[in-house]
């Protein structure tokens, strides 16, 4: 059994882009995973608690070199 497996908290999707809000119950992590579902690239911004809803509306602006990983 995988005890760290995300719980998706948020859903979101619009124009072939889904947007999800995971956090994990075992480390409180928390992370956006974006999914482009016609070119198959995805990536996962982590986000704090304090801005995880800031990160769920806004990925994109939140998406940098060093603060999105694929």
């Amino acid at each position: 059994m995988d005890t760290d497996r995300p719980q998706e908290l948020a859903h979101r999707s619009a124009g072939g882009i889904e947007v999800s809000l995971l956090w994990s119950k075992l480390t409180g992590a928390l992370s956006v995973l974006v999914a482009d579902t016609r070119s198959g690239e995805t990536m996962r911004i982590d986000a704090r608690g304090d801005n995880a809803l800031d990160v769920f509306h806004h990925p994109y602006a939140y998406a940098t070199a060093d603060g999105a990983r694929a």
